[in-house]
């Protein structure tokens, strides 16, 4: 891990962007911290870090000031300024085609492009959570937030240092994820957005039914995509407060 630059911002956060086997990455952490914190890994759509920053580094500092979290991202493949990715992209195309057109999105189109992706991602979050875990003052334990809610259900199953996850039903899931669902056993904290124009309802309930934890709550607000109440960060912060504050 190479940290590029530093900043800190307002409430006394560590801004530190990096690279990591040349994807790049952002840690923030709490400067008032004397042990070692733990950590919630921010996951993303494919929109590209530039673009999702705002939100991201919102939530990062909320976890700090409220309570002393580190909070780190990366780069999705294929997204930001990594290099581009052919069969994403036509995944994408045919993704947008579909909805044109106004008719169901094809399995098909679902797998081609989900499933690469979360083949690709996992791996990288896992490579960075060992650099993040080995650096001063970031000791555990792990919660992963937000993103792909596929990359959520696979770190799920295959991560065991993350032991608590909050995840966005707002993306299109594979049928082959709602198996590997029912091997998750870690608390989850799961937000549906009840009118999200690009989500299946029904979909994302199917889900959260199959999820085999035995501690898992469903937060369903009225509004689309991006009218997640501001609340919610709240509800999120003192979830993961239970389970990372031991």
């Amino acid at each position: 891990m190479h940290f590029v630059s530093e900043q800190l911002l307002d409430g006394g956060v560590l801004e530190r962007r990096f690279t990591l086997d040349r994807i790049p990455g952002i840690l923030w952490t709490p400067v008032s911290a004397s042990a070692p914190v733990p950590l919630i890994l921010i996951g993303h759509p494919p929109l590209g870090l530039p673009r999702m920053y705002p939100r991201l580094a919102g939530r990062a500092r909320h976890y700090a000031a409220r309570h002393g979290f580190a909070a780190a991202t990366v780069e999705l493949p294929g997204s930001g300024e990594r290099p581009r990715w052919a069969a994403a992209e036509q995944a994408r195309a045919d993704l947008r085609r579909a909805l044109e057109a106004g008719g169901p999105v094809g399995g098909d189109i679902v797998d081609a492009l989900v499933m690469p992706l979360v083949e690709r991602a996992v791996p990288e979050w896992r490579t960075a959570l060992d650099a993040l875990l080995a650096l001063p003052g970031i000791g555990g334990p792990v919660g992963y937030e937000g993103g792909v809610i596929s990359v959520g259900v696979r770190l799920a199953v295959v991560e065991p240092r993350i032991v608590a996850a909050g995840l966005f039903a707002g993306s299109l899931v594979p049928a082959a994820m709602f198996e590997e669902a029912r091997r998750v056993t870690i608390p989850l904290h799961v937000l549906l957005q009840w009118d999200d124009e690009g989500n299946d309802r029904q979909a994302a309930l199917d889900l959260y039914d199959a999820f085999g934890s035995k501690e898992k709550t469903l937060h369903a607000n009225t509004g689309g995509h991006t009218g997640v109440p501001a609340f919610e960060l709240d509800t999120g912060a003192r979830f993961f407060a239970r389970h990372l504050l031991t």
